[in-house]
């Protein structure tokens, strides 16, 4: 303690020796300077990417701006660009756009003349169980409930309750059956979206707004696992908050929790685990990161949006699971899509939380509006209170013992694909499923000629990156007699092939997922993904199409 006082002492005349002969002002100003610099230094050094990827980053950009780079660079884009709208255009048989209003209404007849052959356009037929996903049932008689029950309440708007209390009435019961299938008590709560997305984003402005308003963290940031859903990300984006992604176990494909503990900081807002995450189809430890949050007093939100409508009834289809949900202490909050394996129409989600004061932090209330004291609970204003109706009415369709049913067959179809696959030469299964979600990888061949090649047996695959690999989705589609044998076969026979034949020269995704997987840039691999989605809402018809 003396050594500390005296070295104060002398710190302390040294800086006054050093002020004695300085006019007051100059004082000040030096100060000042050495403040804004030390302010800057700070924010320099201590942003969220590190030094050396921002001056990666900064060399591309420089780079870019070279007239030969820039022109080769924007001569792929293009090439790129005019492929994917051709790709797109094929999918239609090139034909023409309607790109402005008939001079008079259509008949009835030619409408839907029109939108019959519209929606027979395409050489996938999901009916069959080729895609992963993508369609999760596609019953005729759910399909002939739903429509019925959509357009009795096509009209409808969930913003006025007073005016539709029975689509209110269907939304607060399809709520309050989701919480209590999560086992949630009676003060749990939630509320309907429009998918997965919103349902995330929605988690994410709660636990901001709590942070903000509660805890006084000025900038809230998220832990979430690097396979947690994208949404996570364009929820830290809109929100202007920090994400932060925690590293999986290589083995097990599930969150590292060691190495979440280790990234929680005073800043930390929520904490995320997927019941089944997408890319592989893996449960999270759901028990110990909820005791991470518990430890640190972080709320945790559990993402089912995947697999929310098969973990529910698993035990009493015979493959039971640790638990997940609301029984587990520290899970605040768990979101899961009614529009998947709840077999409802696309544009609905679920959002649950453990009580209502977490749910009071997502609302939107703006009390000052000249039009009104305007609160919306959701992203939306207006919603369809269609979709709120058929989705009330897939439930009540299925009941606790047809959502039971639909699992047991979903599950024991996954777990032969997955054994069968991890039979084949070449090939190797990612962790150990979970749930729905079978992934494949090889260590001897490039796995995405296996994706392009199944396409060309009229498979739809899914395609994922770091690490390279593709994943089937099981559905109720797949459970269809023969598929699953099929699905193996044509994986045993394609990798027999690649390894008895290497192919020297690769297109397709192989090429695209393999080019985008080794570029530095990765703002030049979103402006490739641009590509696709400018596609997508093009009207110009393809000049090069036969």
């Amino acid at each position: 303690m003396e050594m500390l006082r005296v070295g104060a002492v002398r710190l302390q005349e040294s800086i006054n020796d050093w002020c004695e002969d300085m006019p007051a002002w100059e004082i000040v100003l030096r100060t000042a300077a050495a403040t804004v610099l030390f302010v800057w230094l700070k924010n320099f050094l201590f942003k969220d990417e590190s030094l050396y990827e921002r001056g990666k980053k900064a060399v591309f950009r420089v780079a870019r701006k070279l007239p030969h780079v820039k022109n080769m660079i924007e001569k792929e884009i293009t090439k790129m660009s005019d492929g994917m709208s051709d790709d797109l255009n094929k999918a239609i048989d090139n034909t023409p756009y309607l790109v402005k209003l008939p001079e008079k209404g259509w008949s009835t007849e030619k409408i839907i003349e029109e939108a019959t052959r519209y929606t027979e356009f395409g050489t996938f037929k999901w009916e069959s169980g080729c895609a992963s996903g993508t369609v999760y049932n596609g019953s005729k008689d759910l399909t002939d409930v739903m429509t019925k029950v959509y357009g009795l309440s096509a009209w409808t708007n969930p913003l006025h309750p007073d005016v539709f209390p029975g689509v209110r009435k269907m939304e607060a019961e399809v709520v309050r059956m989701c919480c209590t299938l999560f086992n949630g008590d009676k003060d749990s709560c939630g509320c309907m979206t429009t998918g997965g997305t919103e349902s995330i984003v929605m988690a994410v402005k709660a636990y901001r707004d709590y942070a903000i308003n509660v805890r006084g963290i000025k900038k809230p940031e998220i832990l979430v696992p690097v396979s947690a859903h994208a949404a996570f990300d364009k929820a830290s984006y809109l929100l202007a908050m920090r994400i932060r992604h925690v590293p999986l176990d290589e083995k097990t494909m599930k969150v590292n929790v060691q190495a979440m503990r280790k990234m929680i900081n005073k800043r930390t807002c929520m904490l995320v685990v997927s019941a089944p995450q997408f890319p592989h189809g893996v449960i999270d430890p759901v028990e110990e990161v909820a005791a991470l949050g518990e430890e640190y007093s972080i709320p945790v939100h559990v993402d089912a949006c995947l697999g929310g409508f098969l973990i529910p009834f698993m035990e009493e289809a015979g493959y039971p699971l640790p638990p997940f949900d609301f029984r587990v202490k520290g899970v605040t909050s768990i979101s899961a899509d009614t529009h998947k394996y709840g077999y409802a129409p696309k544009g609905s989600s679920v959002i649950m939380y453990r009580n209502s004061s977490w749910r009071h932090h997502q609302f939107f209330v703006t009390p000052d509006w000249p039009g009104g004291i305007y609160a919306t609970a959701t992203i939306g204003g207006s919603r369809s209170g269609g979709i709120v109706a058929a989705c009330w009415a897939a439930l009540m369709y299925h009941g606790l013992q047809g959502y039971i049913d639909y699992t047991s067959k979903i599950i024991q179809t996954a777990k032969k694909i997955e054994e069968g696959c991890r039979q084949i030469p070449g090939i190797f299964v990612f962790g150990k499923p979970d749930v729905s979600v079978v992934a494949l990888g090889s260590n001897e061949f490039n796995i995405y000629i296996v994706s392009d090649r199944m396409t060309k047996r009229g498979w739809n695959l899914n395609a994922l990156q770091f690490p390279s690999s593709i994943h089937l989705a099981v559905t109720v589609l797949h459970t269809q007699s023969g598929v699953a044998d099929k699905f193996i076969s044509d994986v045993r026979e394609i990798s027999e092939d690649i390894l008895k034949n290497p192919p020297e020269d690769v297109g397709g995704s192989a090429a695209l997922y393999g080019m985008a997987q080794s570029i530095p840039d990765r703002s030049l691999v979103g402006e490739l993904a641009w590509c696709y989605l400018d596609a997508v809402y093009s009207t110009k018809q393809s000049t090069t199409a036969k």
